[in-house]
């Protein structure tokens, strides 16, 4: 026995397994997706393969973690208070949740429990896109007390998504106005492009508006928006089949600034 211990972390998406001294020091990582063995050092080149031979499929290259990117330097910067990245989502309601549950009993279910769920299960959809080259941040702050629900960054541009639970609802758009069954018409879609806007300033990117809502029974849409997409939780993989407009290099920058909090201070 080496001693070395493998231990596997899922972050965003993506898989690690690192391999560990008994003192609990990391000598290498295995990156599934990239099929690579990063080493810090080559002395246990053999060792480190031996522990991590169980859970290897395929070839994979070995060698020194790559040069990091500007990007990779940035992220290393960025103070863990300022990191939007690791932003759940949903992250603002759970925390709200948390803070002020409610009463335990209510006649009507706690708003803001359906809007946790509509994040939730829409963001889990866009996590899903991360092997793709894409980049999602959730709850984004803005100042006044706004936030944009999801940003979702890639190849094909970068889209602001404001989701809304419509389960069991008739949605009906007018634009600007959304309507659920029969409730009262609420201008949703000023505010969809509002976010779009104050994130296209900040990133100095155009940054599309996108409305996802979850699971509605019916949509109809009066003369539809160009400016705007209209998707429902089970249509999200449709934003990535878009022409590619950014480099992976500009991909990686975006992200890097989006997930800075300090970006969105002044927009």
């Amino acid at each position: 026995m080496d001693g070395l211990r493998v231990v596997p972390t899922r972050r965003h998406g993506q898989e690690r397994l690192y391999v560990c001294l008994p003192d609990g020091r990391n000598i290498a990582w295995y990156d599934r997706e990239a099929a690579r063995v990063n080493l810090l050092g080559t002395d246990r080149e053999d060792e480190v393969l031996r522990a991590l031979g169980p859970f290897i499929t395929g070839p994979v290259t070995v060698g020194p973690p790559p040069v990091p990117t500007p990007s990779d330097l940035a992220r290393l910067a960025l103070h863990p208070d300022d990191d939007l990245a690791p932003n759940r989502p949903g992250e603002a309601l759970v925390v709200a949740l948390d803070r002020e549950p409610g009463p335990a009993h209510r006649l009507r279910p706690d708003p803001r429990r359906r809007a946790l769920t509509a994040e939730q299960t829409v963001g889990e959809a866009l996590d899903r896109l991360d092997g793709a080259g894409w980049h999602t941040l959730h709850s984004v702050p803005l100042p006044g007390g706004g936030r944009i629900h999801h940003l979702l960054i890639g190849p094909g541009g970068l889209y602001a998504v404001h989701t809304l639970y419509a389960r069991k609802h008739r949605v009906t758009v007018t634009d600007p106005m959304v309507t659920l069954s029969r409730r009262d018409p609420h201008p949703l879609l000023r505010r969809v492009r509002t976010d779009a806007d104050r994130a296209s300033y900040a990133l100095t990117a155009e940054v599309h508006p996108v409305l996802a809502l979850l699971a509605p029974t019916t949509v109809s849409v009066q003369a539809r928006p160009r400016d705007l997409r209209i998707l429902t939780d089970t249509d999200i993989q449709s934003l990535t089949a878009q022409d590619a407009v950014l480099k992976p290099a500009d991909v990686e920058a975006l992200h890097a600034a989006a997930r800075d909090r300090k970006t969105w201070a002044r927009v």
